[in-house]
């Protein structure tokens, strides 16, 4: 057994609960949150954002955790963090600012490595792509 092949799953483990701590911080703080997304520069109602913001941190999350599409997730995420990173973290002058800037930069490059590579062998995506090998590509019933 190569123990390489769960490489990927925990570094799926590493990317995607950050994301779900996130969201679900923010659903556990929404007056908070709502203020700090109606302070930014975003062109978008703070409670459409919020919604947005939870949905994708919570959903992509537990979806790149369960490796399943895997890449489109990740790209989602990615852009994400290039939106946060362009509306909320561009005060260079505050260095906590700056520091998450950079922050959610090495995430998204985190994340197109994972939209790069896929899932691994520990994931739905490669569960699902060996039952549609044995089936000759043909969609499963379900």
């Amino acid at each position: 057994m190569n123990a390489t092949r769960y490489l990927p799953f925990v570094g799926r483990l590493f990317i995607g609960l950050p994301f779900m701590v996130s969201g679900l911080n923010k659903l556990a703080a929404y007056g908070t949150t709502i203020g700090f997304i109606a302070s930014s520069m975003l062109p978008l109602p703070a409670p459409l954002a919020y919604a947005g913001a939870v949905t994708v941190e919570i959903g992509c999350g537990l979806l790149v955790v369960a490796g399943y599409q895997t890449r489109i997730v990740s790209v989602i995420l990615a852009l994400f963090c290039l939106a946060t990173a362009a509306f909320f973290h561009t005060n260079f002058a505050d260095p906590n600012q700056t520091f998450h800037f950079i922050k959610n930069m090495v995430m998204t490059g985190g994340l197109l490595q994972v939209a790069t590579s896929g899932a691994g062998a520990f994931s739905i995506d490669n569960r699902l792509s060996k039952n549609r090998a044995q089936t000759g590509g043909a969609a499963l019933g379900g």
